[in-house]
């Protein structure tokens, strides 16, 4: 009746924008159609024992799905991941695109791939894209920092039957947008009514497609809450509680910052023990200094937990040779700084881990620890991209604890 009468149509759409209508910047670094390829990188860029994946980016338009089935079908290869980095888009098609991911059991991951044959800012201009877009293997280098997986691009990521966001990645939510395309001057109270037809069996298709990805209904719930105009930056918390991302400690690859004093940066969220909630920490190596390395380890204080708190790390290589001690506290946090001789260091560097034991002795003389690992398989790389960087002399960095930034959802792709 509605179709009859009015000769309408309307389709559901959602962007990774801020506002109803999204500006050039906001669309910076994101192509207008979705992108998908094949890219190779060095050993262990995607994880240990993988150098191939695919690359699934820019805005979900209205013919995406088709493209996705197609290029699908010619990959044989069901292990290899998928990487998303989109700002969102149409609803629907990546409601068909999520339950293709299923039928795969995909593992996707939230992430940038930088095709080495395009400058840092030309990853979506027209030479890149016919790169793209040309078929076979790209050179590439994946990154999770600033990586996003906003609006409707999340429905796409729900249907992976794995799913993994790095905590310096970005997995946003908002609420939905109807878009008409109207003929003729229907009258406005009728209009109204085809617009709360439409809505609500929009919030029922939304609902029972995050339901049937396996996802608490907690997620659509939320969702309903958040304006268009509007995002919500899942927290881990969030993430964990909803079923989407279970894992009890995230974390990032070993990344370099290009500082004053430039250093690489880890970062973890790790659950905690006692309750839903996840503390993040932090390593940072930097330049060698009298042939030493400086290393420091900063943590959100754990309230709950009472007592001294003792933290010790040691490579798989060498379990015996310990580094750390009592950490001291800095505002929310608590912070270690040591040096490690070239030994233990060397050890590390062999290392596919770093063990990490946290002790927290109670007033009571009992002891709680926890033990987890770090990886380390992309620490030599990253460190000769330190060592490239370092000044001539360098000497202990002189800062404790800068802030700990947090991945803003609407940041662009960093460069």
């Amino acid at each position: 009746m509605f179709a009859r009468v009015l000769l309408l149509l309307a389709s559901l759409t959602v962007t990774g924008a801020l506002h109803a209508e999204q500006t050039a910047a906001e669309k910076a670094g994101f192509a207008p159609t979705l992108t998908i390829y094949l890219a190779k990188g060095a050993p262990g860029a995607c994880g240990p024992g993988c150098d191939r994946w695919i690359a699934i980016e820019g805005e979900i338009d209205a013919n995406a799905a088709s493209r996705v089935r197609r290029f699908l079908a010619g990959v044989k290869d069901t292990q290899r991941p998928i990487y998303l980095h989109s700002p969102g888009g149409n609803v629907e098609q990546s409601y068909v695109i999520g339950r293709l991911l299923r039928s795969r059991k995909a593992l996707a991951r939230v992430g940038q791939t930088i095709v080495s044959a395009c400058a840092a800012g030309t990853q979506v201009d027209a030479a890149c894209l016919k790169s793209k877009n040309a078929g076979g293997e790209i050179e590439a280098e994946l990154t999770t920092y600033h990586a996003m997986c906003n609006s409707a691009c999340g429905y796409l990521f729900l249907g992976a039957t794995s799913r993994e966001v790095a905590p310096d990645a970005a997995l946003a939510v908002h609420n939905s947008r109807l878009v008409f395309a109207i003929r003729g001057h229907p009258p406005e109270a009728l209009l109204a009514e085809f617009r709360q037809h439409r809505t609500a069996s929009a919030d029922r298709d939304r609902a029972a497609y995050i339901a049937a990805m396996g996802i608490s209904r907690e997620l659509d719930e939320l969702i309903h809450t958040v304006k268009f105009e509007d995002l919500h930056l899942l927290t881990r918390a969030e993430l964990h509680r909803f079923g989407i991302d279970t894992r009890p400690l995230a974390e990032t690859s070993w990344r370099l910052e290009k500082a004053t004093r430039p250093y690489l940066r880890k970062v973890a969220t790790l659950k905690n023990d006692n309750g839903p909630s996840f503390r993040t920490m932090e390593w940072r190596l930097y330049c060698d200094s009298k042939n030493r390395v400086p290393l420091m380890f900063a943590a959100e204080i754990d309230e709950a937990a009472s007592g001294q708190h003792t933290i010790m790390m040691a490579a798989d290589a060498a379990p015996t040779e310990e580094a750390g001690g009592r950490p001291v506290r800095s505002g929310k946090y608590e912070v270690w700084s040591g040096s490690l001789d070239f030994g233990k260091f060397r050890a590390i560097m062999a290392s596919r881990a770093l063990h990490v034991r946290e002790t927290t002795q109670k007033p009571d003389e009992t002891a709680d620890t926890a033990k987890f690992d770090i990886d380390t398989t992309d620490l030599p790389s990253a460190w000769t991209q330190l060592e490239d960087s370092c000044p001539p002399a360098t000497a202990a960095p002189k800062s404790l604890w800068p802030a700990i930034p947090q991945p803003k959802a609407n940041a662009a792709p960093a460069p």
